[in-house]
């Protein structure tokens, strides 16, 4: 055993000493020689194709072995090299360090191939929806000026909605619903005709804008907030289709739509805001003794609580009806007494 350690050493010796990394009658060398020296081996393998060749030996040996395919593909040609700015970013984004000790940027983007063939999907934690929404205005915008077209030329920005009643049409629903309120039929089709009203007559404002005020940036992020409402509201008229609404929710809605079509903003507000933060405090101490519960606890379960820290999607429907409100007083204008923010900046 001692004597093959011994050969093998003579070997490698005699190898550096042939490469010239070691000279003769010396027992060192310097790292910048062996460094030099492979760099002028790679630029030879390459020009003269020996480097494709190795590759493809490199990765038979590693699948014969049974390692991960991974080293298959990153053995083989990857693909153009990104910049190192956006390896950087790719890097950060899978919380990953941007170098290793003594990692070149070729050795740093392989380790990004290799990230993104193990784990193609990662959880970027709480992600800003509507940082993503301006993202994607440019792409939509290109979208729509290829797909959607009417027939007098004009493009279409954003999605319009599918409302089957006009404004005085829900006015009659909703004198229709005093005399029967317990019919949850008619306040479900009230709150989802009204909601797709107010979509539809935002989404035909934007629509109608000059092509310049679209690509500003104040046009798109008029675009991106009305495309984040519709995503938020979705939930909201799936549950309105499927009649599945909590009845405390839904009166609350119906509540709001019924302040909107009187055109009292103010009412209405003030309806979204005990729906959204509630007016009943938590009860202390014990509130449950046998079989009799306390006067406060009753409250927990009324529609006093406050929804919008049910859980998520309440939270994005709820601000996704304010945005409506605050429209519905902008296209419904009436006395200023019975406005909230009486012209104020448009959001």
């Amino acid at each position: 055993m001692l004597a093959a350690l011994k050969a093998e050493i003579a070997a490698k010796k005699q190898q550096l000493r042939d490469s010239g990394v070691l000279e003769e009658g010396q027992n060192y060398f310097k790292r910048a020689k062996l460094n030099n020296d492979d760099v002028q081996q790679q630029s030879k393998d390459q020009d003269s194709g020996e480097g494709s060749s190795r590759g493809l030996s490199c990765s038979i040996s590693t699948s014969s072995n049974g390692e991960s395919p991974t080293k298959d593909a990153l053995g083989s040609d990857a693909g153009p090299e990104l910049a190192r700015a956006e390896v950087v970013r790719r890097l950060r984004e899978r919380e990953e360090p941007i170098r290793l000790f003594g990692e070149t940027d070729n050795l740093a983007f392989r380790r990004l191939r290799k990230l993104e063939i193990i784990e193609p999907e990662i959880n970027r934690g709480l992600r800003n929806d509507f940082q993503e929404a301006m993202n994607n205005v440019d792409k939509a915008y290109l979208q729509e000026l290829l797909k959607y077209q009417e027939k007098d030329g004009k493009n279409k920005d954003v999605h319009l909605g599918q409302a089957e009643l006009t404004m005085e049409d829900l006015v009659e629903l909703a004198k229709s619903l005093s005399k029967d309120k317990n019919s949850i039929e008619v306040s479900c089709k009230l709150v989802m005709q009204f909601v797709e009203l107010i979509l539809q007559i935002w989404g035909k404002k934007l629509n109608s804008r000059p092509d310049s005020e679209k690509m500003s940036v104040l046009g798109k992020k008029e675009a991106a907030t009305y495309n984040q409402t519709r995503s938020y509201l979705k939930p909201l008229t799936k549950r309105l289709k499927k009649r599945t609404l909590p009845e405390d929710i839904l009166e609350c809605l119906v509540e709001i739509v019924q302040h909107c079509l009187e055109r009292n903003y103010v009412g209405a507000n003030d309806a979204y805001l005990t729906m959204a933060i509630g007016n009943a405090p938590w009860p202390i101490g014990v509130t449950m003794v046998g079989i009799h519960a306390r006067t406060g606890r009753e409250k927990i379960f009324s529609k006093h609580v406050a929804h919008v820290l049910n859980d998520e999607t309440q939270r994005k429907y709820i601000q996704g009806l304010k945005r409506l409100i605050t429209k519905c007083q902008e296209y419904y204008t009436t006395v200023p007494s019975r406005c909230v923010e009486y012209k104020a900046v448009p959001f």
